[in-house]
């Protein structure tokens, strides 16, 4: 058995668009894969002690992939390189430390109306969990919009280049499009 586990941004869940645009591809054409698209905590202690035991629990079962969007792509580029799995990442962030420094502060999740407060220390833990580089390129699919108003994509694009890169001119950082690769990422996890 196959389970795909998909991994959420700063600031959203589970139900998030691309989550659910995949998981609807999944019910339709491939109902025999496990999908998994946890709301993980808001806290990267916390959010990184989750991803770990949905893993965990998944790979007793079977082969594991992740996709993961945003700060999802960070977790899931961490957990490829902690249990060895593939991962298709979609305008990750690279590097979260510096990028979520602009959030500093009270924060409250839209999605799940957690309040929560992100401090320095949890950039330290996030730093903490930074890979400088990758040490298996070839487990990653880029997925990556030149138009993300978040993110700079050329970050993403030097990180991820020995990998499986997929580069598009405009966008933003929902990834105009997504469903377009559903059918192909299914057959980069081989199913």
């Amino acid at each position: 058995m196959t389970t795909l586990i998909y991994l959420h941004g700063f600031q959203s869940s589970g139900r998030s668009a691309k989550a659910c645009l995949l998981g609807d591809y999944l019910a339709a054409h491939h109902p025999d894969v496990t999908y998994l698209r946890p709301t993980l905590p808001d806290t990267p202690c916390e959010a990184w002690q989750a991803i770990g035991q949905q893993i965990e629990a998944a790979l007793s079962s079977g082969a594991v992939g992740l996709i993961g969007s945003s700060l999802g792509g960070f977790w899931s580029t961490c957990a490829s390189e902690r249990y060895g799995l593939p991962a298709v990442v979609i305008n990750p962030a690279v590097h979260p430390q510096h990028l979520l420094q602009h959030f500093l502060g009270p924060q409250t999740n839209p999605y799940t109306g957690a309040s929560y407060t992100l401090t320095t220390e949890h950039m330290q833990q996030l730093a903490a969990l930074d890979i400088p580089q990758l040490t298996h390129p070839e487990r990653f699919w880029l997925l990556q919009q030149q138009g993300d108003e978040v993110l700079d994509y050329r970050q993403a694009s030097a990180y991820y280049a020995a990998g499986r890169v997929t580069l598009e001119a405009g966008g933003n950082h929902a990834f105009i499009g997504f469903e377009r690769y559903c059918p192909e990422i299914v057959r980069f996890f081989h199913i």
